[in-house]
């Protein structure tokens, strides 16, 4: 890999991707342009309910052609109970949502919003028309400022008939991922002894959790006022650090990976909290994802690979499951 690609999606965040490469400002508030006219497909983030006929072909394993949201991964998520009780869907969220690098059609906005993400395939199996401004790099800052030009801010897509909202923010928020990759990767890691990384972030993690949920809150806040009738699910972050263990896709140094996996836990609690205290379902990607970290024999994430996902980033397999997890929250 190009040493500037591993910059912008490894060093430049777990989550996040280069800002200034896509056009927007420094701070991330670049001019919000006019919003775009609703249309099918991913690079809009805007797709319909799939017909019958879509829901079939979906159903069978056929790709349908007309709907993005109908692929046949859809078929591979059950929404059970909730089925139908949804018609319009907006997803929020940072690139664990977007999916930047699996296989299908990608935005052209720079958010890197794949039409194969988790946002796609629940609205197929819900029959739900999807709005999904999930965007590569996003903060909770971004949920009410244009974090790209001619990207609006991601709330303005939560209106007052909107049914359902999932929300996966909070890994970007004052570069706490993007520190730990910054500070954790080396290239010598094999040979680097004691704990660099933790060293050197350790006494920063607690007081960034702490502000990302003072933020986030105020995402859920900002949502209900919006849309005070939408079921509102707030989705964690899966297991990306191995609990034991160290491999070559991780090169961290042998001491910092327990600190590294402290990390990773302490974002999806913090987010836990945040969803007890907000009073809206928790979707647990910690348990879900159990035994799929980065290092296992059956990864839900990549590593330094670009080879199926972004680095650093889910999978397909992990978007179907994530898709499946949020449907059976809502059953």
């Amino acid at each position: 890999m190009a040493a500037r690609s591993f910059t912008a999606l490894v060093l430049g965040g777990l989550l996040a991707l280069p800002l200034s490469a896509c056009g927007a400002s420094s701070d991330g508030g670049g001019a919000a342009a006019p919003a775009p006219a609703a249309s099918s497909g991913a690079s809009s983030g805007v797709s319909s309910a799939p017909s019958s006929a879509a829901s079939s072909a979906a159903s069978s394993g056929a790709s349908p052609g007309a709907s993005p949201a109908a692929s046949p991964a859809a078929a591979e998520v059950s929404a059970g109970a909730a089925a139908g009780r949804f018609g319009r869907y907006v997803a929020l969220g940072d690139s664990y949502t977007a999916a930047p690098g699996i296989p299908g059609r990608t935005s052209d906005d720079g958010c890197l919003r794949s039409d194969r993400n988790y946002p796609h395939l629940l609205a197929a199996a819900l029959g739900a028309r999807l709005t999904d401004v999930s965007c590569g790099g996003a903060s909770t800052a971004d949920v009410r400022r244009a974090q790209l030009r001619g990207v609006r801010p991601q709330l303005d897509a939560v209106t007052a008939d909107t049914d359902l909202v999932t929300i996966g923010l909070g890994g970007n928020d004052l570069n706490l991922f993007g520190s730990l990759i910054g500070a954790c990767v080396r290239p010598d890691a094999a040979s680097v002894p004691g704990t660099p990384c933790a060293d050197a972030l350790g006494s920063k993690v607690a007081p960034t959790l702490d502000r990302m949920e003072q933020r986030l809150v105020g995402v859920v806040r900002a949502v209900r006022h919006r849309a005070p009738s939408a079921k509102v699910l707030l989705v964690g972050y899966p297991q990306i650090i191995p609990a034991s263990g160290r491999c070559a896709d991780v090169p961290f140094a042998a001491g910092d990976y327990r600190f590294a996996r402290r990390v990773n836990h302490g974002l999806t609690q913090a987010v836990r909290h945040v969803a007890v205290d907000s009073r809206v379902t928790y979707v647990d990607l910690w348990a879900a994802s159990a035994g799929h970290d980065v290092c296992s024999a059956d990864p839900w994430i990549n590593g330094l690979s670009g080879q199926g996902a972004a680095p650093f980033h889910p999978f397909a397999v992990e978007q179907v499951a994530v898709a499946q997890e949020v449907a059976t929250a809502l059953s």
